[in-house]
C-alpha cells in the first residue's frame, strides 16, 4: 500500500492533532473527566504546535479548533425548519476560525506567532466571545490570566532558540505562572434551590405544553417552600410566553413568593418590542431584570442594518431583534446581592464587577442539545467566576445547572 508523501501526511493529520490538543480539555470534562496534569500537557502541546508549525499547517489547524469548538451553533436553525443550515454553519464557523488563527501562519517566527496570539485574545469575531484561547489553561496546573498566557506563549516560543536538551530551557519560566489555589468568597448564608430541566425546545413554545409545563414550575416552587428553600431560581424563559401578558399567572406568582422568593425566567413585550427578562418575586411583588447583552445571530444580527433586516426577514420569518437594559440588573434577596445574568450574559465578563460576588444565571440551552455546548458554557462561567471571585448559582434547561466558582 503506498503511503500520500510526507508533506501531505503532515498537512493532513498535524492540524487535527494541535486542534484535538487545543480542544482536548472542553471533551474530557463533557465525559466527566478531568485531569489538570493531562489538561496542561494538551495544552502546552498545542500552543507549540500553533508556534512552530509549517505556515500552511496553521490555518487548518484553526479550521478544526473553530469546528471542535463551535459546531454546535446551527443547531438551533432546526426549530426555524431550516435543518439543512446545520453543517453549513458548523463549516462556516471553521472557515472564520481557520482565518482567525491563520495570521499567525503570516510568518515562520515563533515570537512573532506568540505576539499575534496574545493579540487575538482581545479580539471577538461577530462579537462572539467564547473562542478564548487562554481558556484551555482554565483546568490545568497553569494560570489563565493574559499576563500569565503571554509568559507561557513567550516562553514555548523561546525554546526555538535552543537547540537539544537546552530547548527545555524556557520552561524554567513556568512555574512563575503556576495557578494557585483559588478562594471563593463566603457561600452566602441562602439555601438556594436550582432547577434544572431538560424540555425539548421544539416542545417549550407549542402552546399545548404551556399549560403542563407552567403546573410543573409552579410544583417545583410549591415543593421548594414546603422543603425550607430560601430561594429557587428556575431556568431562562422557564415560562415560555409574556409574563406581562398573563396577570392571573403573575398574581399566582406572587402570592407563592410570600413563601420562598422566587426567581425565573421568560420574556416581556412593551408594545411590540421584545426583551429576555428575569422576574423575580418576592414578598408579594414583582422586580424584572432585562437582558443586556445579546446573543450574536441568536437574539440580534451583528451586520449592517439591511442584512440585519433581510436576515430577519428569511430565517426569523420578520421577527425583529431582542432590545437590552442600558445596564446590569442587581436583585437584593434576604440581605444579600445578586447579580442578574440571562445566558450568555453569564460569560461577558463586563458582568462581572467589583462590587459583585454573587450572580445568579440562568440559561436555556435546549436550542443546543446534545452537544458540548453546556461544557464550554460552564467552563467559560468558571473561567469569569474564578478571575473576578465570584460565586455562580446556575439553572438551566438542558445541561449546566450548578454552582460554580
Amino acid at each position: 500500500m503506498k503511503l500520500l508523501p510526507i508533506t501531505w501526511r503532515l498537512y493532513l493529520f498535524l492540524p487535527l492533532l494541535i486542534a484535538a490538543a487545543f480542544s482536548s480539555f472542553i471533551y474530557c470534562e463533557h465525559v466527566g473527566y478531568t485531569s489538570r496534569l493531562f489538561n496542561t500537557l494538551m495544552a502546552l502541546g498545542a500552543l507549540y504546535g500553533l508556534l512552530h508549525a509549517p505556515k500552511r499547517v496553521i490555518p487548518v489547524a484553526g479550521f478544526w479548533i473553530g469546528l471542535l469548538w463551535c459546531y454546535w451553533i446551527g443547531f438551533s436553525f432546526e426549530f426555524y425548519n431550516l435543518k439543512w443550515a446545520i453543517w453549513p454553519i458548523a463549516f462556516g464557523f471553521g472557515i472564520v476560525y481557520a482565518l482567525f488563527y491563520g495570521v499567525m501562519g503570516l510568518t515562520h517566527n515563533p515570537l512573532f506567532r506568540a505576539l499575534i496570539l496574545f493579540g487575538l485574545t482581545f479580539i471577538w469575531p461577530m462579537d462572539f466571545n467564547w473562542m478564548q484561547p487562554e481558556l484551555i489553561f482554565v483546568e490545568s496546573y497553569l494560570g489563565f490570566e493574559k499576563w500569565q498566557f503571554l509568559l507561557i506563549l513567550i516562553a514555548i516560543a523561546s525554546s526555538a532558540y535552543f537547540s537539544g536538551f537546552k530547548k527545555l530551557l524556557p520552561a524554567l519560566i513556568l512555574p512563575i505562572v503556576w495557578q494557585t489555589p483559588y478562594s471563593p468568597p463566603p457561600m452566602p448564608p441562602l439555601k438556594v434551590k436550582l432547577i434544572t430541566t431538560d424540555t425539548p425546545q421544539d416542545l417549550k413554545w407549542e402552546p399545548s405544553e404551556q399549560l403542563r409545563l407552567t403546573r410543573e414550575n409552579l410544583t417545583y416552587i410549591q415543593e421548594a417552600a414546603e422543603s425550607g428553600y430560601d430561594l429557587i431560581v428556575l431556568p431562562e424563559a422557564a415560562f415560555a410566553l409574556y409574563m406581562n401578558r398573563h396577570p392571573k399567572l403573575t398574581a399566582r406568582l406572587q402570592q407563592l413568593s410570600y413563601k420562598i422568593p422566587i426567581l425565573t425566567g421568560t420574556l416581556y413585550n412593551d408594545n411590540g418590542l421584545h426583551y429576555n427578562v428575569t422576574y423575580l418575586f418576592q414578598n408579594g411583588t414583582a422586580t424584572m431584570a432585562k437582558k443586556t447583552v445579546l446573543v450574536p445571530f441568536g437574539e440580534y444580527i451583528p451586520l449592517p442594518g439591511f442584512l440585519r433586516e433581510w436576515i430577519n426577514q428569511a430565517v426569523f420569518d420578520g421577527a425583529s431583534d431582542f432590545l437590552t437594559a442600558d445596564k446590569p440588573t442587581d436583585f437584593t434577596i434576604k440581605g444579600i446581592k445578586f447579580r442578574n445574568a440571562i445566558c450568555y450574559e453569564a460569560t461577558r465578563e463586563e458582568l462581572y464587577t467589583p462590587e459583585v460576588r454573587y450572580m445568579i444565571a440562568t440559561s436555556n440551552n435546549g436550542w443546543f442539545t446534545p452537544s458540548i455546548e453546556p461544557t464550554l458554557q460552564k467552563l467559560l462561567i468558571r473561567f469569569y467566576a474564578r478571575k473576578n471571585h465570584t460565586i455562580v448559582f446556575h439553572s438551566a434547561n438542558g445541561g449546566g445547572s450548578g454552582i460554580v466558582y
